[in-house]
């Protein structure tokens, strides 16, 4: 199942109460704003977060019975937080090319690429997907916390372009099937006369996205996510939104499908070794330096091409695996066996696939291949640590 390398012994399966200390912690606050989905979840029995100033669902039960469900058969997600700008124009491809970069001008219509938005130094003002729609219609999707810094960064960047540059955050909903069920319970939809892509669901291959309809109103459906497992993610009206929820918990229930929270999320992407924006990805960080160098075309001129290049002796982002049970957190230190210290946690946790400890860290590069003779300061404890190749998990 799991193609990840570790010569840690094996662990017995993590309990609630060892992610109870997750690194995605956050604030009941009561001015935050709603998910179109809100009342929901309440009525589902979730408990809530503070996630970029949105009152997020991070559990329904168990964070390992939502985890373990996404993997084995199906969790659903609320990611209406998610930022949705809108790019179109005669030179939307052309102005996507210099604002990003990725070369976005000749992906297909229909597919979807992964792209980062960089600022005129080369650090990573984030990580997006983008979707192409039509010949002059993209979609890009950027993360909660920086709706604000990339929409200012693309339309400041529109300039000179004939493009339009729409926030249309407010107007989307977004909700992700995630796990191996996740296929089925939207052909269940389709034989229900429900949902219509233009398309069967069958032929949408990984980062293809579709246009149909939920209810004959407007959807997106596209086969991307962030969890490590096959997938979709829905874009919808947000009036529309309640419905396609409670549509997708009827169908997927007897396939075992659960409500999923933002914890669940966050183990799920860790154990796949995907960055998260704030703790692998930040202004102060290349491409190169987290891995991402192969997301950068050098071939063509774009906004932070100049300072795209680390530093030499630059730390680089590597995947850690941890003797015994305890887990490592964002900002404990990496240390050699006498105590040197030679990087620091980005994330970590429990692993509830694998059964023992994992983080991402960057570390000094003379150290990235050193093997098992690092550890982790974790609360005073030097915890023997493995550096070992990202993702750990890959599905079968």
């Amino acid at each position: 199942m799991s193609d990840a390398t570790s010569n840690v012994p094996a662990a017995p399966a993590p309990t609630d109460a060892d992610l109870a200390d997750a690194d995605l912690v956050g604030t009941d606050e009561p001015d935050e704003r709603l998910s179109p989905l809100h009342e929901v979840h309440v009525a589902a029995g979730a408990s809530f977060t503070d996630f970029a100033g949105w009152q997020m669902p991070v559990r329904y039960s168990s964070d390992l019975a939502e985890h373990h469900a996404v993997r084995s058969a199906a969790g659903l997600f609320d990611l209406s937080h998610m930022a949705e700008i809108a790019v179109s124009g005669p030179e939307a491809g052309a102005f996507l090319d210099q604002a990003l970069a990725g070369t976005l001008s000749t992906i297909a219509v229909g597919r979807a690429k992964y792209s980062l938005l960089l600022s005129t130094e080369g650090g990573i003002v984030d990580d997006l997907v983008v979707y192409r729609l039509d010949d002059h219609d993209y979609l890009v999707v950027a993360n909660a916390s920086n709706r604000d810094a990339a929409f200012a960064a693309l339309a400041g960047r529109a300039h000179g372009f004939d493009v339009t540059v729409d926030d249309e955050s407010d107007d989307t909903a977004l909700v992700a099937i995630q796990g191996p069920e996740s296929e089925g319970v939207l052909d269940e939809l389709v034989a229900a006369d429900r949902l219509h892509p233009d398309e069967p669901v069958s032929s949408l291959r990984y980062y293809r996205v579709l246009q149909g309809t939920f209810d004959d109103s407007p959807v997106l459906l596209a086969r991307t996510g962030y969890t490590g497992e096959d997938g979709f993610e829905i874009y919808v009206d947000p009036e529309v939104a309640p419905a396609l929820w409670s549509a997708l918990v009827d169908a997927g229930g007897p396939r075992g499908l659960v409500p999923a929270g933002l914890a669940s999320r966050d183990t799920l992407r860790l154990e796949a070794g995907m960055p998260l924006y704030g703790h692998e990805l930040g202004l102060d960080v290349r491409p190169a330096q987290a891995g991402l160098g192969r997301v950068v075309d050098l071939s063509k001129d774009f906004v932070g091409r100049a300072g795209v290049e680390p530093v030499p002796g630059s730390r680089v982002l590597v995947g850690l695996a941890l003797e015994g049970r305890r887990a490592a957190r964002a900002g404990y230190a990496v240390v050699t066996d006498d105590g040197t210290v030679v990087g620091e946690v980005t994330s970590g946790a429990l692993s509830p696939t694998l059964g023992h400890p994992v983080a991402m860290a960057y570390v000094d590069p003379d150290v990235a291949d050193r093997g098992p003779a690092l550890a982790v300061d974790v609360r005073g404890t030097a915890v023997p640590a493995s550096v070992v190749p990202l993702p750990f998990y890959k599905r079968s």
